[in-house]
């Protein structure tokens, strides 16, 4: 590559194209380029040929037209190794272009802001870079093409060494139509809303891009292949978004249970600890103090904790350290670890621990995805959420205590977390029984109490879904629980009220489901 001879550049994200122009220019390079970037490339001391100078013909259209010409287009498209190719390109004076280094306008960004106007918008749509992009890719054994910023200098030092391979070539190839896929998938999503109304969730083509972040060991078994894949952009404080601090390569089930693990913590204002085995919570409490809601979310099934998955909402602690490193566990995250703590937990060799920064409230959006054998199913995140149970209807003749109230408002937010049927145990800012994954309601009921550590007696129970039988109630009842919170809306539900009502219990109906397959 030590014979280039022209190179064109047109940025809208100018970082490190200066460098990179610097340094095509010392290999003998003649620098094309337009508008913005022409202007700060002189102003930085590369000598520049304007794309209008060099095609003859000058930006037109308020600079829509500027670099749609045969001579640029020619010259990315030429292949040198055709001599009918080289033949026309001299006949219509077109020179080879060596090199292009390109992104696009900022449509994303713009669209962002808010109450964008649709003509500004509109006006962001690249059109001459998309062009020159795929243009170049397509001839990429001739031309050089640069989108990413992040591959300026290792593509200056395979040039100024003369070893660009083959590989390297396709490999910029394919970021091209990568990032020229995503660009187009994001003005269609942006044009089929004001089409059809920002009231419609579900665009008639569904486009996703998630960027590979890292191969797995294996997927959910050793016999299937992995990889961990991560959102663009995304803001929300994730699993996906955490930094591993320590420990083992994530697996496919850390992964799962992980983001099962902090979504649910996230659910609290106030400390919480949530802890995952299997994809379903085995412990759930608040404490004063990150070790007390860890060594309260322990008891409820000290058994199933064993080697589970850890969340807390707060940073953890010395304390909180040393209890974990007293028994086995796989995962650790927290939006930070003090000093001290990260030194303790990490003479567990092998702990993973998962660092996902602050927990800083952002607007909770997206979709949540289930692949089907030849299809998808998509819904909502299921982001419901009960501000003020005291407003919800109580068809009992006994009202909730405060107390209940309390225990009801715990346990109904781990509920939403429980594979369904679910059933949940609990006391004020503790979980005690969990029932979970089981095809009767009633044998979740059963299933808690068989798992519970401590004594029923006095807790609230919480069901994601009505109860189809009075049987569950019943079961329940006997049990101990003083109050029940549930959707209501079975055929039942008088059924249901009535065997509440002869147990003494209270009863809260929210006419919300949260069943989680």
């Amino acid at each position: 590559m030590a014979g280039i001879k022209r190179a064109l550049i047109s940025v809208s994200d100018k970082t490190g194209v200066v460098e990179m122009a610097k340094g095509l220019a010392a290999l003998g390079a003649e620098i094309l380029s337009t508008g913005g970037t022409a202007k700060a490339l002189r102003e930085a001391g590369v000598k520049v040929t304007d794309v209008a100078a060099y095609t003859g013909s000058p930006e037109i259209l308020d600079g829509r037209v500027k670099t749609l010409h045969p001579k640029i287009h020619g010259g990315l498209l030429g292949r040198r190794s055709v001599p009918a190719h080289v033949e026309q390109m001299e006949k219509h004076g077109i020179g080879p272009i060596d090199v292009v280094v390109v992104n696009l306008y900022p449509f994303e960004a713009t669209i962002a802001k808010p109450n964008c106007p649709f003509e500004e918008a509109i006006e962001n749509i690249d059109i001459g870079g998309p062009s020159m992009l795929r243009s170049a890719a397509k001839n990429h054994e001739d031309v050089l093409v640069v989108v990413d910023p992040a591959d300026y200098q290792r593509v200056l030092e395979a040039a100024q060494a003369g070893t660009v391979s083959h590989e390297l070539r396709r490999e910029l190839a394919m970021k091209v139509f990568q990032h020229t896929a995503r660009y187009d998938s994001l003005i269609a999503g942006y044009l089929e809303k004001q089409v059809q109304g920002s009231e419609v969730k579900f665009p008639k083509i569904l486009s996703l891009q998630f960027e590979r972040a890292e191969m797995l060991r294996y997927g959910e078994n050793p016999h299937q292949q992995g990889a961990f894949y991560r959102e663009l952009h995304s803001v929300e404080p994730s699993v996906s978004r955490g930094t591993i601090l320590h420990g083992k390569a994530m697996s496919y089930n850390n992964f799962l249970d992980a983001n099962s693990a902090l979504e649910l913590a996230k659910e609290y204002d106030e400390i919480a600890v949530a802890i995952i085995k299997h994809n379903n919570p085995c412990g759930v409490a608040l404490g004063a103090t990150p070790v007390e809601a860890y060594v309260k979310a322990r008891e409820t099934d000290p058994i199933s904790a064993f080697g589970g998955v850890i969340a807390f909402n707060r940073p953890v602690d010395l304390a909180a350290a040393k209890e974990i490193t007293s028994t086995f566990v796989e995962v650790v995250i927290a939006p930070g670890f003090a000093a001290d703590a990260l030194a303790e937990l990490k003479r567990k060799k092998d702990l993973r621990l998962l660092d996902v920064g602050p927990l800083t409230k952002v607007k909770q959006e997206g979709f949540d995805l289930k692949k089907l054998v030849g299809g998808l199913i998509v819904q909502d995140r299921d982001l419901g959420v009960l501000n003020d149970l005291r407003a919800l209807s109580v068809p009992t003749q006994r009202k909730p205590t405060d107390e209940e109230y309390a225990a009801c408002a715990f346990a109904w937010k781990v509920c939403k977390h429980v594979k369904s049927n679910a059933i949940i145990y609990a006391k004020p800012g503790q979980t005690v029984g969990i029932g979970a994954g089981q095809m009767s309601r009633v044998d979740s009921v059963k299933l808690a109490v068989m798992k519970a550590q401590m004594p029923i007696k006095g807790c609230v129970m919480a069901s994601d879904a009505f109860f189809p039988f009075r049987d569950g109630l019943d079961a329940a009842a006997q049990a101990g629980i003083t109050a029940v919170i549930q959707p209501g809306g079975s055929i039942r539900d008088a059924e249901i009220v009535k065997a509440a009502d002869e147990q003494g219990l209270a009863m809260i109906m929210t006419g919300m489901r949260h069943f989680r397959h």
